[in-house]
């Protein structure tokens, strides 16, 4: 599908239904045409969020060990064809789909089966979550605030026969506790790849944080604010196009958590004030805000400002001052 072939009806009653809810009646697809107008629209904006977090988890080191990926709660199948591009198709040995809707089981498994033609694409079968089957990486997108007690249940049960996990979130104050809450129960038998930068318990469900939660901003195309297509989805739809906050969580049980380097991730966005800036800072030690002076390292108050890039850094620190990087 394409611009010219949109119809913004279809948009329209999907905005609905993700207003109103409806997906807990899995009322969302109803047609290929549905998915379609969607994995061109509000999928592709799920995409930035998995570019985002696919680009952090590189940095890190990160890639998967191979198996078969699970793309759960598919949808259009937008998350396991990011992962795809980003690792490459012969980095799996296959890739199963699975959602409640069969609509969207056949479109995700057919435009995944398009754009890697090598690779073997299958849907998942009943009872596929309960079997024994090995899975080489989860992927789960945007699927939490979804789930009853039983599909939960069952997604967990899925987590803990994987090798690695990727799950992507929005970046919403429950949907992250509540992502945080379930990466505390996964740890120990997972090390954390990333969004934090050590294994411990998530320091923003201590007691005191009841205010904060760890999510995180992708960065749009630019080009997507020259483009009249995009301009006037975002007009129609109601969205800021220059907001996309996520949360997420990258997990692996090969992963040996370095919680010794000294690294910290901002959470949120820095904040800017006259000669200064704030963050508030996740790292071993725990929850902490701290404040760079622009005077003590102007190169690092203008980068700030302006990095689109996720930001995990080791901090030179004189108590909650920062006076530098390195």
């Amino acid at each position: 599908m394409n611009w010219e072939e949109l119809d913004w009806k279809v948009l329209e009653r999907l905005r609905k239904g993700f207003l109103g809810g409806q997906v807990s009646s899995g009322s969302y697809w109803t047609s290929h045409s549905d998915l379609a107008a969607y994995d061109l629209t509000y999928g592709e904006r799920i995409g930035w969020k998995w570019d985002a977090v696919l680009v952090e988890v590189r940095a890190r080191g990160w890639e998967p060990a191979g198996g078969t990926m699970v793309d759960w709660g598919c949808g259009s199948g937008i998350a396991g064809r990011r992962v795809l591009r980003a690792f490459g198709a012969g980095a799996f040995e296959s890739l199963v789909v699975w959602d409640r809707s069969p609509v969207a089981c056949a479109f995700a498994a057919g435009t995944a089966s398009a754009e890697f033609p090598s690779l073997p694409v299958t849907i998942a079968t009943a009872g596929f979550s309960r079997s024994s089957q090995p899975v080489g990486l989860l992927v789960v997108s945007h699927v939490l605030n979804e789930l009853d007690p039983d599909s939960l249940a069952e997604l967990l049960s899925l987590a803990r026969r994987s090798a690695a996990i990727l799950w992507v979130e929005p970046g919403t104050r429950e949907t992250s506790r509540r992502l945080g809450a379930l990466r505390d129960g996964l740890s120990d038998s997972f090390g954390i790849v990333a969004p934090c930068t050590h294994g411990l318990r998530c320091p923003v469900l201590a007691p005191g944080n009841e205010r904060h939660w760890c999510h995180h901003f992708a960065a749009p195309p630019p080009s997507i604010f020259i483009d009249s297509n995009w301009m006037k989805f975002g007009k129609r739809a109601g969205i800021d196009l220059r907001s996309l906050p996520y949360c997420f969580v990258a997990l692996d049980r090969a992963w040996a958590t370095k919680s010794s380097e000294g690294l910290s991730r901002v959470i949120g966005r820095p904040e800017h004030l006259k000669g200064f800036a704030r963050v508030l800072n996740c790292d071993a030690d725990g929850l902490s805000e701290l404040t760079l002076q622009k005077r003590d390292d102007p190169a690092l108050f203008k980068e700030l400002d302006r990095t689109k890039r996720p930001l995990v850094c080791r901090w030179r620190r004189n108590g909650s001052r920062i006076v530098g990087t390195g």
